[in-house]
């Protein structure tokens, strides 16, 4: 049997290019989610009941990123969550304000939208862990013809070209490319499927579906999100990477020197049985990251590595980077060649 080669975001580096960019901020980093829909920064957080609730959605919107607030919960107190958000964005927003909220596939998911999209929410996130399934297709189809064209339709997760075609002609508007790659998902060990992230994107982009890319799982670095954004993503998910930070759920706790806070994957025992009392697999875990302040200070020093890896392909916006974009293959002693490798001397 011939197998394919599939690569992640550590086997390859983007080679730098010659560039007339005389300052960063020429540089538009920003994209548009489709429905006229601007993102500045092109960041989604993770709907998970760790990282977003409106507090972390809020602090996103401000920097003109999107948060996905989780939908763990009843449907009262995440539409609760959407009314806050709604009301905190119309301060300072001229417009009706960009929202997202996250919905299932069974039980009342349609009462769930519908109760979102009426407390203010203007992207919908269709949140399952296997997004090509005969669910899906069908909640978004419900979707379409409960809410119609007022609402922006998130789906996924799904890892090949045929599963992206197939959200697409569902209905999809955006598509969460990536299964197994998340820092605390363990799906590919507990059920030997998934693909490599990166490779995920590279295939996706190839479709003719005037569909938005989301890039969701695996990235760790601002690096591996220029690296996304040129393989063919138009955003990313990021989870682990906001996490611990203010404005996530939960409290800091003291442990000797040090303040953690909570992260843990949604498909994790702990979460589930949290969630509903009880658990029907187990393809995450939970655990504890340091505290790592305001969300504000993760974000800038990512932007600023964003800005940063367009500047050497030369590229002023996410259109030019994936039209000069040229990746090589690394061994693993370039990979560890490029790291601070005086500190583990």
């Amino acid at each position: 049997m011939k197998f394919k080669e599939a690569l992640t975001y550590d086997d390859v580096l983007l080679l730098p290019q010659y560039s007339d960019i005389s300052s960063r901020s020429e540089i538009i980093i920003g994209n548009s989610l489709g429905d006229n829909i601007w993102l500045d920064l092109p960041i989604i957080s993770a709907p998970m009941d760790t990282v977003t609730e409106s507090e972390m959605a809020y602090a996103l919107a401000r920097n003109g990123a999107l948060g996905i607030i989780h939908r763990y919960n009843e449907i009262d107190e995440q539409a609760s969550l959407v009314r806050e958000l709604h009301r905190s964005l119309n301060q300072y927003a001229g417009e009706e304000p960009i929202i997202g909220a996250a919905v299932g596939v069974t039980g009342p998911f349609l009462k769930r939208a519908v109760a979102l999209w009426e407390n203010g929410a203007t992207v919908l996130c269709v949140d399952v862990a296997h997004g090509h399934h005969a669910l899906v297709k069908e909640t978004i189809q419900k979707l379409k013809i409960e809410l119609g064209s007022k609402i922006h339709i998130m789906a996924g997760n799904i890892a090949t070209l045929e599963a992206f075609n197939d959200l697409a002609d569902w209905g999809a508007d955006s598509i969460r490319c990536n299964i197994g790659g998340g820092s605390i998902c363990s799906t590919r060990i507990q059920t030997g499927h998934g693909l490599p992230g990166l490779q995920t994107i590279f295939d996706c982009a190839q479709s003719d579906r005037d569909v938005k890319i989301i890039a969701d799982g695996g990235l760790r670095s601002s690096g591996d999100i220029v690296k996304a954004l040129a393989a063919g993503a138009d955003f990313v998910m990021l989870g682990s990477m906001l996490a611990g930070t203010v404005e996530t759920p939960g409290r800091a706790r003291t442990v000797g020197n040090h303040q953690i806070k909570t992260y843990r994957g949604m498909a994790s025992k702990d979460a589930q049985v949290k969630w509903r009392g009880r658990y029907s697999s187990n393809e995450g875990v939970a655990t504890e990251i340091p505290f790592k302040g305001p969300v504000q200070v993760v974000l800038d020093d990512i932007e600023r590595g964003i800005r940063s890896g367009f500047s050497y392909s030369g590229a002023r916006d996410v259109i030019e980077l994936q039209a000069k974009a040229r990746f090589v293959r690394q061994t693993d002693a370039g990979h560890r060649e490029g790291h601070t490798h005086i500190l583990s001397r």
